[in-house]
Parts: C-alpha cells; sequence; structure tokens
C-alpha cells in the first residue's frame, strides 16, 4: 500500500510540472482529491488491512493529502504570480510620478430609481422580467388591444425600423408574453401573476423641460382572481411612500388606454415646485406620473387567460419622471444628456 503512494506521488509531481493554467491544475486536484479520485480509492483499501495497519496507512494516507493540497496551493500562487509578470511585461510603460485625474464615478439617476423600485416590489412578492427594445407591431399595440388604423396610436409617434419591426413605445409591449409565460401557473396553482417589466422606451417626440424621445418606465402587471382597483391603489401608494420615504399626494382621473377598461392617470403632486406649478409640471402644480387601470378583457384573452375567471391591473410608471421627483432635477433633458456637472451629484 506504501508503495502506491509513492507511486501517486511521482506521478502527482510530474503531472503538476507540466501545468501551465488554472483549469489544468483544477483537473490535478479533482483527479486526486475529488470524490473519485486516487486519495479515494487508497482509503477503500482500508477494509483489507488489519486494525493495526488500517491507522497506520490511514495516517499516511491523511498525510500524503494535505501533501497534495500543500503543493496544489503553494502551485496555484506560483502561477498567479507568473500571471501578473506576464500582465506587467506586456503592458505599456507609463510613468508612475505623472499625476492622474481619476473621477469617481455613480449610477445614473435613473438607474438608482429602478433599482429602488425593484427592491420595493420583490418586496411584496413581485419578480422582474426583462424585454426586448425592439418589438413586432402585435407586441407593441395589436396584443394590447390596438388594432391597425386605431386612433390610439396616432397618440403615440413610433420609430419604425425597415424589417417592419418597431422601438417600443411603451413598456406595455411586454405584456403579452408575461401572461404566457406564467398563465399556467395562474391557471394549474393559482398563483397570481405579479411582475415588473422596466425598459427603455422610445417616440419621436418634440424634447421640452418635461418630454424626451427617449425615456423609461417600469410595467407591472398583477393577475389573479378578484383583483380590482383597490389592490392596484395599494400597492401604488406603497410604492410611492417607499420611494419618498412619506406620504405622497396623489390623485386617480380618467384616463383613456385601450389596453385597460376602465382606465386612469395617477398623478402626483409635484415635489420641484411643491405643487404651485413651474415648466415641469406645465404650471399645472401636478405631474403624470403612472397611467394605470384594469386589465382589458381582450388584452386577456390575447395573453391565453380568460377574463371571466381572472381579472388584473396594469400600470406604466416613468421612471425618468420618478428619477426628476426624486432628486430635484427640473429638467428632463438633463438625463439624457451626459453632463457631468448634472450628474456629478450623485458620485457617492
Amino acid at each position: 500500500m506504501e508503495e502506491k503512494i509513492l507511486q501517486l506521488k511521482e506521478k502527482l509531481e510530474s503531472e503538476i510540472s507540466k501545468v501551465t493554467d488554472g483549469m489544468a491544475l483544477e483537473s490535478i486536484r479533482v483527479a486526486y482529491l475529488g470524490k473519485k479520485g486516487s486519495v479515494t480509492e487508497l482509503l477503500k483499501g482500508l477494509k483489507d488491512l488489519g486494525d493495526a495497519e488500517k491507522k497506520e496507512f490511514g495516517q499516511k494516507v491523511n498525510q500524503f493529502k494535505n501533501e497534495i493540497q500543500q503543493t496544489i496551493d503553494e502551485y496555484k500562487t506560483k502561477l498567479a504570480e507568473l500571471e501578473v509578470q506576464k500582465e506587467l511585461e506586456a503592458a505599456e510603460e507609463f510613468d508612475m510620478s505623472m499625476p492622474r485625474m481619476v473621477a469617481r464615478g455613480s449610477y445614473h439617476p435613473i438607474t438608482l430609481v429602478q433599482r429602488e423600485c425593484e427592491a420595493i416590489f420583490k418586496s411584496m412578492g413581485f419578480t422582474v422580467e426583462d424585454y426586448s427594445e425592439v418589438v413586432s407591431e402585435y407586441e407593441c399595440f395589436e396584443s394590447l388591444n390596438i388594432p391597425k388604423h386605431h386612433p390610439a396610436r396616432d397618440m403615440q409617434d413610433t420609430y419604425y425600423l425597415e424589417n417592419g419591426q418597431l422601438l417600443k413605445t411603451q413598456t406595455s409591449a411586454a405584456q403579452n408574453a408575461i401572461y404566457r409565460k406564467y398563465k399556467d401557473a395562474l391557471v394549474n396553482d393559482g398563483k397570481p401573476i405579479k411582475a415588473i417589466f422596466p425598459g427603455r422606451c422610445f417616440r419621436n417626440e418634440a424634447t421640452d423641460a418635461c418630454h424626451e424621445n427617449t425615456f423609461f418606465q417600469m410595467e407591472g402587471v398583477m393577475v389573479g382572481k378578484d383583483i380590482n382597483i383597490s389592490n392596484l391603489i395599494f400597492f401604488m401608494k406603497t410604492m410611492l411612500s417607499e420611494v419618498f420615504q412619506r406620504d405622497i399626494k396623489v390623485r386617480l382621473r380618467p384616463g383613456f388606454f385601450p389596453f385597460v377598461e376602465p382606465g386612469f392617470e395617477l398623478d402626483i403632486n409635484c415635489l420641484i415646485c411643491g405643487g404651485e406649478g413651474c415648466p415641469s409640471c406645465k404650471h399645472s402644480g401636478w405631474l403624470e406620473l403612472c397611467p394605470c387601470g384594469m386589465i382589458h378583457p381582450e388584452v386577456l384573452k390575447a395573453g391565453g387567460i380568460d377574463p371571466e375567471e381572472y381579472t388584473g391591473f396594469a400600470f406604466g410608471l416613468g421612471l425618468t419622471r420618478l428619477a426628476m421627483m426624486k432628486y430635484g432635477v427640473k429638467d428632463i433633458r438633463d438625463l439624457n444628456s451626459g453632463n457631468l456637472k448634472s450628474m456629478e451629484q450623485f458620485a457617492e
């Protein structure tokens, strides 16, 4: 048995001397110390030995095991040092005495707000989904109860691509895919669909202090049995109070969106001017933040869900405008301008 250990030692020395990268070293470690490795095979031979021999040989095997691990660790360190040396030799020469100004960056304010909202909705049982920025007409319009030539399409000046697809004008374009993804769990397990899907949207709009051609939204849906408007209001007020860390004055007014019925506009009291009126809120004291409503039966049908048995709400939260309110950004164009003076205040 001791002869086997000596043979393995010689074999290990031969194999490890040829190693040139971490992957090969890991393969050797598994070959010797893994569940089906050489050391494990040696231990299986203990059953054929007497008690005295078993104890003595067991100690030698454990010592050999520790030696293997030490050898591998030492060689791993050696490989790391060689890799650093290679990088230094390949690096361009530079003058260490030259002053270097390194500005600290930070996440964009919209990213900060998006992640905060995601965390809040996750805590309320919502999943976070992602979706493409390039979609089909069916996804963006027809599956949302907006057929061809419907006047509602005029509300969204759309960027069409040469292949017939388009840049999504609203995060609602993901609704149909979300319903189809989770409908089986809804029908078979009675598990409500609760999902949010943030993303970038595009519309060919004239820009001003409160309008941009590229902006961020966060769509949210909840579908199940006996879902109603009270559920919608609860989730939205909870989210806003968490984001702003205080009660926020909101108002709900009727609004037309083909994919919800009834539909509402959820407005937030302008936090930039305190409701007195400014360019950001078009001097109204209110800022449109969240179109929402109960999901239209035709939209549920398109997603493979029976509207006679299930109901749900949907909302489209304006992340860009929410960031403006939270951080006091007066002009929406500052957020996409790449102006470092505007953004550096968010550096940690």
